[in-house]
């Protein structure tokens, strides 16, 4: 409605025509789209999850693992104080209480997120003692309300521990849960000083990285902090069969593997020279691909390596299907439309009206067009090649008896055998005018009135293009 009255306000004002009007906000729009303000960079907010449970006083190279830790994670957090638009926080578990108490609500947000804090969250640190129970599952609930209300942040969750959780909970689904709610980001685990078999329990909460060493510990920590910030492109290329990058200007969709959500939606580019643009991606999500040519392509979790310039590559030869209406004017059919399949397969890959083009990947596909009877083609799709579909031009079945009843249309086939095509309208009238396919038919006839079966009239005709077949019924 907006555009409607802008228009007819331009026409009125501006002296100019229908077509020149169209230009001119065509030409605004375009300006106005290409000249819009950049978007403001997110804000990555990190919240710290430390395990303070009695186990992290276990000594690690000849040190306690939470004074490792402790020391580890001021390192990082002094290190990450200069980033802008970075905010951390610090969530710690199993400090307040001592393992015999079993408390599995011990769990406190001990830093609030803010820029530049690392000397608050360094000096908190201090102040600690690791002493208590492992509530992870709790941790990580609670974790949901530490997150300011920020739609457009990115959330990040960073869990350092050396146990499971002991409270009898399923932390696995919590994580599962709170991703799919948009709190947070796929989790970064670390588990310090850990056997193998404790990861396997881990990984299910996120990316799970196993610290066995301190000097693993830190190249870790390190890892983590580089794949949150670092940024992390991707280029899809399209190709033919032969692996050249021929194709484009088909939608791409990044969906969440996890929320099952769409995080990305482009229509591929490719410049003069053949290469696809650059897209910025969020490499903290896991993704599926969905290239959305006719069929769709969908990728399961295409392997982005976070901080990198990533290609990927996928092969999507596509031809076009041409739909060809017969040259008959009018069409006694009105708008035909078909139905296509892959070769074989029960699915509609899609329905088009006849007089379109559509393109397909390359393959062999079923073309059921919705003429009476139906008709179905078999076509075989090439790369950068036109099939051409249509249909014989109907004629007319006519119909001119004005009698109530029942009965239906046969197709007679070639072995004397007939199949079912059409009923008439039950209790109807019979006088009609049916657009048909050349070929054989055959009438079946009971009058409404009839006092039995045997009274069935039946009649065979033929159905010429372009032609008009009259037909008569007697009523018994």
């Amino acid at each position: 409605m907006l555009f409607k009255n802008l228009f007819l306000f331009l026409r009125r004002t501006s002296g100019l025509g229908p077509l020149g009007l169209s230009v001119l906000l065509a030409q605004s729009l375009g300006a106005r789209a290409q000249n819009a303000p950049p978007e403001r960079p997110k804000t990555t907010r990190i919240l710290f999850l430390l395990d303070a449970s009695g186990s992290m006083m276990a000594p690690w190279e000849g040190q306690p693992r939470w004074e490792v830790a402790k020391r580890m994670l001021g390192k990082m957090a002094d290190s990450l104080n200069a980033y802008p638009n970075l905010e951390l926080g610090l969530r710690v578990y199993g400090h307040q209480f001592p393992n015999s108490a079993k408390n599995c609500e011990d769990s406190r947000l001990e830093v609030p997120f803010a820029p530049r804090n690392a000397a608050a969250i360094k000096a908190k640190l201090t102040t600690l003692k690791a002493q208590g129970n492992t509530p992870i599952t709790y941790s990580l609930r609670q974790s949901a309300g530490d997150f300011p209300a920020d739609k457009t942040a990115r959330n990040v969750l960073l869990l350092i521990t050396d146990g499971l959780e002991s409270c009898n909970a399923d932390p696995c689904a919590a994580s599962l849960d709170l991703q799919r709610k948009r709190v947070f980001l796929r989790p970064f685990v670390i588990g310090i000083g850990a056997e193998k078999e404790f990861g396997k329990q881990l990984e299910c909460l996120g990316q799970y990285y196993n610290a066995a060493e301190v000097k693993t510990f830190r190249t870790v920590m390190n890892d983590v902090i580089a794949q949150t910030l670092a940024k992390t492109t991707v280029a899809v290329n399209l190709t033919d069969a032969d692996g050249r990058p021929v194709e484009s200007n088909v939608n791409l969709t990044f969906v969440n593997n996890v929320t099952d959500q769409p995080e990305y939606n482009y229509v591929h580019y490719r410049d003069a020279q053949g290469k696809a643009d650059v897209l910025a991606i969020d490499a903290l999500q896991s993704y599926d691909l969905v290239i959305n040519t006719v069929p769709a392509v969908r990728q399961a979790n295409v392997p982005i390596k976070a901080g990198k310039a990533n290609v990927l590559t996928f092969k999507t030869p596509q031809g076009t299907l041409f739909l060809q209406s017969p040259q008959l004017t009018p069409n006694p059919y009105g708008a035909v439309q078909a139905v296509v399949r892959a070769a074989g397969a029960p699915s509609t890959a899609v329905a088009l009206p006849f007089g379109t083009r559509q393109k397909l990947l390359a393959g062999p596909y079923d073309v059921e067009l919705l003429t009476l009877p139906r008709l179905v083609r078999r076509v075989s799709i090439r790369q950068g090649q036109e099939v051409a579909v249509t249909y014989p031009a109907p004629g007319t079945l006519n119909i001119t008896a004005d009698l109530k009843g029942y009965g239906s249309i046969y197709q007679l086939n070639n072995d004397e055998s007939q199949t079912w095509i059409y009923n008439l309208p039950d209790g109807s009238s019979t006088k009609l005018n049916l657009p048909m396919q050349p070929g054989g038919y055959r009438l079946v006839f009971r009058t409404k009135t009839a006092l039995g079966s045997k009274f069935t009239d039946v009649r065979n005709f033929t159905i010429r293009s372009g032609q008009t077949t009259s037909v008569g019924m007697f009523g018994k």
